[in-house]
C-alpha cells in the first residue's frame, strides 16, 4: 500500500476509535473520570473518549500497553501522555532513538515518533486499570486493523502481561500468523522473546509506577527491551 493511502487508512481507524461507544462500561467510566477530575486538573477539557494510537505509519517497531489512564490519557487524547508511566516510556524512546523529545505533555508539544507505533490492547479508561474480557476482545479488532496497515512492523514491544496477551489473541485472528502461535503458548516475562511469523515479541515490564517505584523495572531494563527490538529492526 502506497504511504498515502496507508496513513489515510490509519487515519480512518483512529477516526472509528474516537468515536466507539461498543462498552457500556468503559463509556460511562471514561466520562465519569472527566465530570470529576482529581483538584490538579479541574479546569482542563478531557478527551474523554477512545484514544488512538499514534506514530510513524511506516514504523518497524510496536508498543502495545493495556488500557489508556483514567487521568493520563483519556485526559490529554495521546496514548501514554499526562501520567508518570508516560513519562517513563517516552524518556526511554528517546534514548533509543525512537521519539525526538523524551516528553510527551499533550497532542500539540511537537513530538515525533521514528520507526515506532504506540497502541493498545484497550482503547477507553477501565476502571481500576481492569478491562474485563468482553471489553478486552470487542476492542481488539481496532489492533488487528493497525497490524494489517503496519506492513513494515517487525517487532511487538509488548507493555505488561496484558499486551502480551493481547498480541497473541490478535496474531490468533490473522491467517498469515493464527497457525504459527507455539503450543504451549508463549509465557510473558521481562526480556521474553518470541517469533511468531514475520513478527518477533518482545516483552517488557509495564512502565507503571507500580513497577518503575518499587524497582520491579528500572531505565537499563526498559532500556535494553527496545534496544533489542531496534537490534532486530536493523536493515528492516
Amino acid at each position: 500500500m502506497a504511504a498515502k493511502a496507508r496513513a489515510q487508512a490509519l487515519d480512518g481507524v483512529a477516526a472509528d476509535i474516537s468515536a466507539c461507544t461498543i462498552c457500556p462500561r468503559l463509556v460511562a467510566w471514561r466520562e465519569e473520570a472527566a465530570a470529576d477530575p482529581p483538584k490538579r486538573f479541574r479546569g482542563e477539557d478531557y478527551w474523554a473518549r477512545g484514544v488512538p494510537a499514534l506514530g510513524d505509519p511506516g514504523a518497524s517497531i510496536a508498543l502495545i500497553g493495556l488500557a489508556p489512564a483514567a487521568h493520563g490519557a483519556n485526559r490529554t487524547g495521546r496514548m501514554f501522555t499526562g501520567d508518570r508511566s508516560g513519562d517513563w516510556l517516552y524518556a526511554a524512546l528517546h534514548r533509543a532513538g525512537l521519539a525526538n523529545q523524551p516528553t510527551s505533555v499533550d497532542v500539540n508539544d511537537g513530538l515525533r515518533l521514528d520507526g515506532a507505533w504506540i497502541t493498545a490492547a484497550v482503547r477507553c479508561a477501565p476502571p481500576a486499570n481492569k478491562p474485563t474480557p468482553g471489553e478486552r476482545d470487542a476492542c481488539l479488532p481496532y489492533l488487528a486493523r493497525e497490524l494489517a496497515l503496519l506492513e513494515d512492523l517487525r517487532v511487538l514491544v509488548c507493555l505488561g502481561a496484558f499486551g502480551w496477551d493481547g498480541a497473541l489473541r490478535v496474531l490468533g485472528t490473522i491467517a498469515a500468523t493464527r497457525d504459527l502461535i507455539p503450543s504451549p503458548r508463549p509465557k510473558f516475562g521481562h526480556g521474553a522473546e518470541v517469533e511468531i511469523g514475520p513478527y518477533t515479541l518482545l516483552g517488557c515490564f509495564h512502565p507503571s509506577q507500580q513497577n518503575t517505584f518499587t524497582g520491579r523495572l528500572t531505565e537499563p531494563m526498559t532500556d535494553a527491551v527496545l534496544a533489542r527490538a531496534v537490534e532486530l529492526t536493523a536493515g528492516s
